[in-house]
């Protein structure tokens, strides 16, 4: 009797761990697929105008926003499309990776109240094809965020459009 309860617990014990294995092939396979539906510009689709001018084509992430990456200063960041907000908001944390030094000290109001920002001049910010140098921003300390929101200070600077589910950025 003692041999068939051991069988058993072992058989349980199995399906315990075959269980458990399904369910992590599931979520290795299935974390692609839910990271594309959050960032599905982790490479933009790039090309040139019929003038000649570097455009990027971005699709809108599952929540309605365009998430892309790009570079300040040749080093990868992600951006936040927000065309709410008057400068790029770099947080401080981000700031520092990228050796980023404020300087004159203001209020903005922002989504979560009213905070102190350090003013940055950006030499570089690129997406995809396109490149937009000394680009006025801000660096934010008390945005947790790992994504730098690319507000207007840079957004002006390029011409978009949205058609359905899209968003291509063309440089001015």
């Amino acid at each position: 009797m003692t041999e068939i309860d051991s069988t058993n617990k072992m058989g349980k014990i199995f399906i315990w761990l075959a269980w458990i294995f399904a369910l992590a092939l599931l979520v290795f396979f299935f974390q692609d697929v839910l990271d594309k539906q959050w960032d599905p510009n982790k490479d933009p689709q790039m090309s040139l105008s019929s003038q000649g001018k570097a455009e990027v084509i971005l699709q809108q992430n599952r929540q309605g926003h365009y998430v892309v990456h790009g570079e300040i200063n040749e080093m990868p960041v992600v951006f936040l499309l927000d065309t709410g907000a008057t400068q790029v908001s770099i947080p401080a944390h981000i700031a520092e990776e990228l050796q980023l030094t404020g300087t004159r000290a203001s209020r903005v109001n922002t989504a979560n109240g009213t905070t102190t920002v350090y003013q940055t001049t950006l030499q570089q910010l690129s997406i995809g094809n396109i490149y937009l140098y000394d680009v006025s921003a801000h660096i934010n300390p008390s945005m947790q965020s790992n994504q730098i929101l690319l507000g207007m200070s840079a957004l002006k600077r390029v011409e978009f459009s949205q058609v359905g589910k899209q968003l291509i950025l063309r440089e001015q």
